[in-house]
């Protein structure tokens, strides 16, 4: 599996490796499978070359549980990692990990709303919310995911407040920021939350 994620850091595996390994719980949505398409995203953004985009998309749920603050602490642990590593002699894009950006881009995860012009954060949001224009399968699998990750919360409660995100989503001008991701997910995705809303609601 992990051949198969764009790892941008080569001479770490190490690394790699143990975020592979928090990523592997079962947590519901927030698995293997959402990094995979997290990264293709970028991909099809033309971003999967940007050192910190793809690192920020590794670090994003790496840390993930019920105590309300993941991203940041996610954001810490990117610190934490990146911060000790010897990048000397990689062949990459300016060669050196902009640690503070990743750190910034992890958090900006929490919401989704990147100032204009913030390229990466940008480039970040629209690849994590991509989910919302899946096929009816896949977004059937992720609603079932969500769903996973609150299963201590009673159906009502998780009703309301599933509508809520959503609906605090359905009201941005633009669920995506990227032109790109405005012309190819923007209808499928707006058509999916429309519909999970009335079902949430019904």
């Amino acid at each position: 599996m992990t051949t198969e994620l764009n790892w941008p850091l080569p001479q770490h595996t190490d690394l790699r490796e143990r975020l592979v390994a928090a990523w592997s719980t079962d947590r519901g949505y927030h698995d293997l499978v959402h990094l995979g398409e997290v990264l293709d995203r970028l991909d099809d953004l033309g971003a999967a070359d940007n050192l910190e985009v793809v690192l920020a998309a590794w670090f994003h749920d790496a840390v993930y549980d019920d105590a309300g603050d993941n991203e940041a602490r996610s954001a810490a642990l990117a610190e934490q990692e990146l911060a000790g590593l010897d990048l000397a002699g990689l062949q990459l894009p300016g060669s050196l990990v902009d640690v503070a950006e990743v750190a910034r881009l992890v958090r900006l995860t929490e919401r989704h709303r990147p100032e204009p012009g913030d390229v990466n954060g940008e480039l970040l949001c629209d690849a994590d919310l991509a989910i919302l224009a899946a096929p009816p399968a896949r977004y059937a699998d992720y609603v079932a995911g969500v769903r996973q990750e609150y299963d201590a919360v009673p159906e009502a409660d998780f009703r309301r407040g599933r509508a809520a995100v959503l609906r605090d989503l359905a009201a941005k001008p633009h669920l995506f920021h990227t032109a790109y991701a405005r012309t190819h997910w923007e209808p499928a995705a707006r058509a999916n939350l429309a519909s999970e809303i009335a079902s949430l609601e019904s």
